[in-house]
């Protein structure tokens, strides 16, 4: 038996996780790896397929496959128990099966696949033997970490004495002035000489604590004072030179999302930036009558320099006939009635600059279906012990949606999905079903996906969750022109619009 490589690939062939076990290119690996799903047929009960060169013995984990690649001369019932043993290993380093996961968990998967199989060939070995060789503390690296607590508890000693010493020194050289001080005053002689020499104070003495003993060989890329793990350091080394691994950075994420109107500022090059940005929250119903549905818009400014600090700003609205609109306080409403231009109250007075203000703002509630980006139908029905889902959606708007999910609650265990027009994957810590479209425009209005589950109440399908993004708003209005207050001229001015999903549920 000869194991070339085992792995952990998505339903699309994607690998997560490829360990080799022969020389092979990397490009070699990622084809055998994209050609597998389509050697996999739907509906079948066999746990191999097989080529001209190679074999692949597989089982389906949830989303994902663990691929087991030989070639066609090992034993078939080796390769068997070998995949037996891995699919065994996977739950162990990861807590759910999906694809975030696993990649987090690459290395330590990588740690005990290596433990199983040695030079293509199978160990004699059991899970908990993995675990305990994966888990097994180091002696000589618990004396090394003493050595250097005991070296950084000796260094706080040393400098908890130099700072004592340095106290009593400033204590006794103020007692020695007041008393040269006093003599000069009262003894009418010449001072000494040792007391016209000025006093000299110790400076304090800095105390380095010792670096642990570094490891021999180059330390290129090592970098001091930084508090990432070791194993996010490597995983962002493999990022960059292109391996499919995912750096854990949410709350970097985070901190740079919680301001988009600011980060687009950042990114223009005009004195002026304006930002329109929409929330939309929609309930419907299951039968796809719409419930509610809310828009809450904002138009955001932020001058980028001094260039644009006094300004005017031409607003062009449509009818808008169900919006409210509201202007900042420090916003003329009367000029922005009369000629829907926005400038401040004292036309004297600048703009902020580097501040994001909202100048305008509006809302619009309605119960009128045609202002729906997109609707979402389920079809569940129950045969024997399995329920049959069939989920639609369907979008008659102009806009364009971008970044489409729909995450549809499941009862039990990942589905068997026998059509989808996009991609899906089973998210197992929420226990739903999330279905992707990456764009839905006058090319696709319309989808659908069908999948299998065990026999399941209908009602545990709901409520659905959708969201989305789009380039484009639902209020008519639009920036004409930017202009100075007090000259009149034209300022360059960036304008961006943009809508997002605050809630939208189908319950």
């Amino acid at each position: 038996m000869v194991v070339l490589a085992a792995s952990l690939v998505t339903k699309t062939g994607k690998p997560l996780v490829s360990r080799q076990y022969m020389e092979m290119s990397r490009i070699r690996i990622e084809g055998l790896l994209a050609a597998f799903p389509k050697l996999v047929g739907s509906g079948k009960q066999h746990t191999y397929v097989e080529t001209e060169n190679v074999r692949y013995v597989y089982q389906p984990m949830e989303g994902l496959y663990l691929v087991v690649i030989t070639n066609k001369q090992s034993n078939i019932l080796e390769d068997l128990e070998t995949l037996r043993l891995l699919s065994k290993l996977v739950p162990e380093y990861t807590e759910t099966l999906d694809e975030d996961d696993v990649v987090l968990q690459a290395f330590e998967l990588v740690n005990a696949f290596d433990e199983v199989i040695s030079l293509g060939h199978k160990e004699n070995i059991s899970v908990m033997q993995v675990k305990q060789n994966c888990d097994m503390e180091s002696h000589e690296e618990k004396l090394h970490k003493m050595i250097i607590l005991s070296k950084i508890n000796e260094t706080k000693d040393v400098m908890k004495k130099k700072a004592s010493e340095i106290d009593k020194s400033k204590v006794a050289d103020k007692g020695k002035g007041f008393g040269s001080s006093s003599m000069s005053g009262f003894g009418g002689g010449r001072p000494s000489a040792a007391a016209e020499m000025p006093s000299i104070r110790p400076e304090p003495i800095p105390v380095v604590a010792p670096k642990p003993a570094a490891a021999r060989g180059p330390s290129k890329g090592m970098q001091l004072g930084k508090g990432k793990a070791k194993g996010q350091d490597i995983l962002a080394s493999l990022a960059k030179e292109g391996e499919a691994v995912e750096v854990e950075t949410r709350p970097m994420a985070a901190a740079a999302g919680a301001s988009s109107v600011a980060a687009m500022a950042a990114a223009s090059s005009e004195p002026v930036t304006l930002v329109v940005e929409e929330k939309l929250a929609v309930s419907m119903d299951k039968q796809g009558g719409l419930e509610s549905l809310e828009v809450q818009g904002t138009m955001s400014l932020v001058v980028n320099s001094e260039e644009g600090a006094r300004i005017r700003v031409a607003v062009q609205a449509g009818a808008n006939k169900a919006f409210q609109f509201k202007t900042h306080p420090n916003i003329d409403k009367a000029l922005y009635s009369s000629s829907s231009v926005l400038g401040l109250k004292d036309a004297s007075r600048p703009f902020p600059i580097g501040s994001e203000l909202g100048v305008l703002k509006w809302r619009m509630q309605t119960k009128d279906e045609s202002f729906v980006p997109i609707t979402i139908n389920c079809w569940p029905s129950v045969s024997g012990g399995e329920t049959y889902v069939n989920i639609e959606y369907e979008s008659e708007s102009q806009l364009d949606l971008h970044n489409v999910e729909v995450a549809i609650p499941l009862p039990g265990h990942a589905p068997t999905v026998n059509q989808v027009d996009g991609d899906w994957r089973f998210d197992s810590k929420r226990s739903c079903l999330l279905w992707t479209i990456d764009l839905i425009d006058d090319s696709n209005r319309s989808g659908s996906m069908e999948f299998v589950v065990t026999a399941a109440d209908p009602d545990s399908f709901y409520p659905i969750e959708v969201t989305f993004n789009s380039k484009k708003i639902l209020c008519d209005i639009h920036v004409d022109q930017v202009e100075h207050s007090q000259t009149n001229e034209p300022v360059k001015f960036s304008f961006k619009k943009f809508l997002t999903t605050s809630e939208y549920m189908v319950a």
